[in-house]
């Protein structure tokens, strides 16, 4: 049985004082965001350009995060695989039609192609030109 002097000696008071309660080491330890790198010229020049929609963005910057931002194998031909469009709609709070008329926009720009059904090559800089203006290559893989 629990007495009261227990409760109260493990008890850190609200008070203002100069004692500061015990913090163990898992809750000092800060967890940063994961950070993923996007060329400037998309803020500069892509979403200025192309008036792209929230929608646009939130799809074009998925594609872009799984080829050039997270480990992919096929990095280097810029091909992301898409395994659920209904789990990336619900992902991205958005309807299955409102991703299908995205990655048709996309496409229109020439920012992704379509591979097959469920794999898409991105571009590493928006655009054909941008990627030669910068050099960007695929292996010599080109759609």
């Amino acid at each position: 049985m629990t007495d009261i002097h227990s409760i109260i000696a493990g008890h850190n008071s609200k008070s203002l004082n100069n004692s500061t309660p015990a913090i163990d080491d898992q809750s000092r330890k800060i967890k940063a965001p994961s950070v993923s790198e996007i060329p400037d010229i998309f803020f500069d020049k892509i979403i200025v350009e192309y008036k792209l929609t929230r929608i646009d963005i939130m799809v074009l910057m998925g594609l872009y995060r799984s080829v050039w931002c997270r480990p992919n194998l096929h990095k280097a031909f810029g091909i992301s695989p898409i395994f659920s469009y209904k789990e990336l709609s619900k992902g991205f709070q958005i309807t299955i039609d409102e991703l299908y008329q995205s990655l048709r926009k996309l496409e229109q720009w020439g920012f992704i192609e379509t591979i097959r059904s469920g794999q898409y090559f991105v571009r590493k800089y928006f655009t054909r030109e941008n990627d030669e203006k910068f050099g960007q290559t695929y292996n010599d893989f080109e759609m």
